[in-house]
């Protein structure tokens, strides 16, 4: 390996580094509390060196959320192969709790933290990996009701609709509100309500 070659993995391993430090302290502590110190600390280095990758916190939260995306939308990829519409947006529904079930950090991060959009709103270029992973969902509505699947004609709006439903059950797993129940029967009800949830719009939609 070449000396330019060895410097450019060192800047990758170093922006990792500084990532998942920020990650972790955002979660744990809140966006708002968190510093650059804090974060050069936990890594043991100086605060000038997070300088020489991000220009302040926001923008590190905004690197954060697009690899949050990135991964998101890779784990739709396998989905969106499939030929029938409905067929796909079902299974980019079980996708979405997948990536949520194992990746909750991230998807805390991404979805449920308070900080993030106020944080993202000084970009021009907000949430564009969360834009074109809604675009998917959007997608495959516009292609069911093409099919004739659904009856309403506002993809947007159905894409929305279902969002929110299959983010809620999905939300309510990780922030424990399903603890009511018995461990060994709550992802039984989550496939449970999805499978009656797809069934409703399947037929009413």
């Amino acid at each position: 390996m070449g000396i330019v070659e060895r410097k450019e993995r060192e800047k990758e391993e170093m922006r990792k580094l500084i990532l998942e430090a920020a990650q972790k302290l955002f979660l744990e502590t809140g966006f708002e509390k968190v510093s650059i110190r804090n974060i050069a600390d936990a890594i043991e280095y100086s605060p000038a060196t997070i300088y020489l990758y991000f220009k302040d916190k926001n923008e590190l939260l905004y690197a954060i959320h697009n690899i949050g995306f990135q991964k998101m939308i890779e784990e739709f990829h396998p989905a969106l192969s499939l030929a029938d519409p409905f067929d796909r947006l079902v299974e980019m529904g079980r996708r979405y709790f997948r990536f949520a079930f194992e990746n909750p950090e991230l998807f805390d991060l991404m979805f449920i933290m308070n900080a993030p959009m106020d944080a993202l709103a000084c970009r021009d270029d907000i949430w564009d990996e969360g834009r074109s992973a809604f675009g998917l969902l959007v997608k495959c509505v516009q292609d069911c009701i093409d099919a004739g699947v659904f009856k309403y004609q506002d993809a947007e709006v159905a894409a929305i609709m279902i969002w929110s439903s299959v983010h809620g059950y999905t939300a309510l797993f990780l922030r424990k509100r399903l603890d009511m129940f018995e461990e060994s029967r709550r992802k039984e009800l989550m496939e449970e309500a999805f499978d009656l949830f797809i069934k409703t719009i399947q037929k009413g939609l």
